[in-house]
């Protein structure tokens, strides 16, 4: 039976119950739906609303069905036309006409608008967890790694060189402020919404605030309508999800180049690895490649949420109703993603001697080769086509800097003397870049035990 059948004639039509219906989504609510009422009856029955009495049996009757279906014992009706209406009418069986009292100044609206963001509060959590210990293996890798020698890139071309901690380090940064964003974004949705009934309120003298603490709320709306009508945090949270997917889309894309025969930078374990079904020799980067195509998946849920809401006006409209299905899949996908991409990154083989070799090639010392003449007085434009000259002159010969000698240094600029070596030299080189957030071995050191301790902070 509907909530809503009093004012009917007539059955609802079976196609437009199928397509009314939500219980397929919102059943994972339960929890929530029942925490979110048993703090309400707790008021009602502070408030000289409802009887202490009928106050004990609602609660009694309240925990018995969430521990039915926590032990299975009561199955959620998948024919029921949410979980609200599941819970309320499972209640009223158990417990009567005190059941019946549950709704009094509440609106499945505002029940709704609770319920969702009960969830979130719980679900931000987890993906917050997970990126914690993701940021932890990162920092573990980059300390093993904080001297290993590695090209970095612009446009995808060797550049100048960095540490592979340093690397590692980058994506560190993203994720620590992806656990920020999920923080803030907890902040402003920490507000309840439960007392807003449909959309104005109710005539009952209840108390907003004791439900606010009951439930864990920093405050409550202080508006009605958008109490009840109010989903920026899903906005909010599926953008920053969005953004988790984004920079593990881009860590994954760099994972398959560096797996590959071209790079092979590092070898991913055989657990997180797949074979081909014809070509006996493949070992491919499956995980990486699937977290680089659920991106779009989440990218979508996002998109879904501001297109609902983008034209409906105040307060409630059905189709809000499908906020819960891209927020739910947005969450679910990205705690999946990360799931299994932090293991992949711990059982992960860096090739310390094959980053070394790469970066030995493409002049990614060049700019080092142009500071030593500038250290000479030259000016950095003169010393910057002085080194042009010298590199297309390696490229002519087939050699590197490194190994051009000295008398061809000296025909491009007479200030180049043995010293130019030393300063070309990859270690050096890094070891040199001190400045302020550079890839020097020193430089890593600080920054991991920086962001461990932000990351832990935020625990």
């Amino acid at each position: 039976m509907k909530l809503w059948t009093g004012r009917f004639s007539k059955e609802v039509d079976k196609v437009t119950n199928d397509f009314n219906k939500s219980i397929g989504t919102d059943s994972r609510m339960y929890k929530e739906d029942i925490t979110g009422s048993m703090a309400h009856v707790r008021m009602l029955v502070k408030q000289g609303i409802v009887s202490p009495e009928d106050g004990d049996k609602i609660l009694a009757g309240l925990k018995s069905v969430l521990s039915d279906i926590e032990s299975g014992k009561l199955k959620i009706d998948p024919d029921a036309e949410d979980i609200h209406t599941f819970v309320e009418q499972e209640l009223t069986k158990r417990t009567g006409d005190a059941g019946k009292r549950l709704h009094t100044a509440r609106s499945r609206n505002d029940q709704v608008a609770l319920d969702i963001r009960l969830t979130l509060r719980n679900e931000s959590g987890k993906v917050d967890s997970l990126l914690s210990s993701l940021i932890e293996t990162l920092t573990g890798i980059a300390e093993k790694n904080y001297d290993a020698i590695m090209p970095g890139y612009t446009h995808l071309q060797r550049a100048q060189p960095v540490t592979f901690g340093h690397y590692m380090m980058a994506y560190a940064e993203m994720f620590l402020r992806d656990r920020g964003r999920i923080k803030d974004a907890v902040k402003r949705m920490n507000s309840n919404p439960l007392g807003s009934c449909a959309l104005a309120g109710t005539t009952y003298p209840i108390d907003r605030q004791y439900t606010s603490d009951l439930l864990g709320f920093d405050d409550y709306c202080h508006n009605s309508l958008d109490g009840v009508s109010d989903r920026d945090f899903i906005i909010e949270l599926s953008s920053c999800l969005s953004a988790i997917m984004v920079h593990l889309s881009r860590f994954s894309e760099e994972i398959i180049l560096w797996c590959s025969k071209e790079f092979s930078f590092v070898e991913l374990d055989d657990a997180f690895s797949t074979g081909s079904s014809i070509m006996p020799q493949k070992k491919n980067p499956d995980i990486a490649e699937l977290v680089r195509g659920k991106s779009g998946r989440v990218f979508g849920d996002n998109m879904t949420i501001l297109t609902v809401m983008k034209g409906i006006p105040l307060a409630y409209n059905k189709d809000m109703q499908e906020d819960k299905d891209c927020i739910f899949d947005a969450f679910d996908t990205v705690k999946a993603c990360l799931t299994a991409f932090d293991p992949m990154l711990q059982t992960m083989t860096v090739k310390r001697d094959n980053m070394r070799k790469a970066a030995a090639k493409g002049f990614i010392n060049a700019t080092d080769c142009a500071d030593f003449l500038v250290s000479k007085g030259i000016p950095f434009r003169d010393a910057y086509k002085a080194v042009g000259v010298l590199v297309k002159t390696c490229i002519d010969k087939d050699t590197t800097l490194e190994n051009l000698p000295l008398d061809e240094y000296k025909k491009v600029c007479g200030e180049f003397d043995e010293g130019v070596y030393d300063a070309i030299n990859l270690e050096n080189c890094v070891m040199k870049r001190t400045s302020a957030g550079g890839p020097a071995p020193e430089n890593v050191k600080k920054e991991i035990e920086r962001v461990r301790k932000i990351n832990s902070s935020l625990n």
